[in-house]
């Protein structure tokens, strides 16, 4: 056979070594060249704090407890507004704790809001679930009432401000004085609202665990205690698009990138709503993913702040 000349070798070993400069291969989910990654649920966990807040109870299990921080330099006589501050996780305790809301909480504390960022317990713990995770969140919520004896909060404003699963109980707390009278999640006298701000929430259980059967779907199923379609009392109990008109105006807030609250998903649950004679809810898109709501220097987190103050009547930040 013939043989190339030594210095086509050479070319061709030059060749070969220059073509994975000139020719990058960029794997299928990377992003664009200078484009920043999406915050992750443990981001939010590292983000510094002004104020840890002072951890109190509302109940006896150790995670009845949340984290109340009071806005700085409140005027003597003053009362501040509240936010029952929700985290998610899929309503599973190996995803998030209050940590993952807590530097939205202390951002919103030093925005004039008083923050009430609770704990609760997730379907997989002891007591959670049906209805366990219910009704801590309810309790903590109406535990407002006890904490404003010491502490200068107005509980005539209150916003629940959750995030993912977090989003689904703070509009399942707006909805919750209208359950029907001797039903495992109602109560004598809940606390009113006076509205929701769900970032990246859960609207529709439902739709929600069709859409995602195996990831965080799987952690509504284990809220409500078995496959949904088998428990519909449950679901329309719990389920926020179920519990319709809320009587409270909402604000739902959600990265351009996150799957989990996808803006056609939103979109549905608004039109619901009008049609069942609330408000029409603010639903507003933001740069980012999932968490990006969560951490307060970013434009998401910005808007959730902002969307907070206007339901409580506060002027724009």
């Amino acid at each position: 056979p013939h043989r190339l000349p030594a210095s086509a070798y050479r070319l061709l070993a030059m060749a070969l070594l220059v073509l994975p400069l000139a020719v990058p291969v960029r794997p299928a989910h990377a992003q664009p060249a200078g484009a920043s990654r999406l915050l992750r649920a443990s981001d939010l966990d590292t983000l510094s704090l002004r104020d840890a807040g002072r951890r109190i109870a509302y109940g006896d299990d150790s995670l009845h407890f949340g984290e109340l921080r009071l806005p700085p330099g409140l005027r003597s006589g003053a009362r501040a507004p509240v936010a029952v501050v929700i985290h998610g996780g899929c309503w599973i305790s190996s995803f998030a704790t209050l940590r993952n809301t807590a530097a939205l909480a202390d951002a919103l504390a030093a925005n004039g809001v008083a923050t009430w960022n609770v704990e609760y317990r997730r379907a997989d713990h002891p007591g959670g679930g049906w209805p366990g995770t219910f009704t801590d969140i309810a309790r903590a919520a109406d535990h407002l009432r006890v904490l404003a004896r010491e502490y200068p909060l107005d509980t005539a404003r209150v916003v629940a401000v959750g995030h993912s699963a977090g989003g689904h109980l703070a509009l399942w707390l707006a909805g919750r004085p209208s359950l029907p009278a001797g039903t495992p999640l109602s109560s004598a006298a809940p606390l009113r609202l006076t509205g929701v701000v769900s970032l990246g929430g859960v609207t529709d259980l439902e739709e929600f665990v069709g859409r995602m059967p195996s990831g965080c779907g799987r952690g509504a199923s284990m809220l409500l205690g078995g496959p949904l379609a088998s428990l519909p009392d449950r679901v329309a109990l719990a389920s926020p698009i179920r519990r319709l008109p809320l009587g409270v105006p909402t604000a739902h807030v959600a990265g351009a990138q996150d799957g989990i609250a996808p803006e056609p998903v939103r979109a549905a649950y608004a039109r619901a709503a009008v049609a069942a004679g609330d408000a029409p809810p603010a639903n507003v898109t933001v740069p980012g993913g999932h968490f990006e709501v969560n951490a307060p220097r970013t434009a998401a987190g910005a808007e959730a702040i902002r969307q907070t103050r206007r339901l409580l009547g506060m002027t724009p930040p």
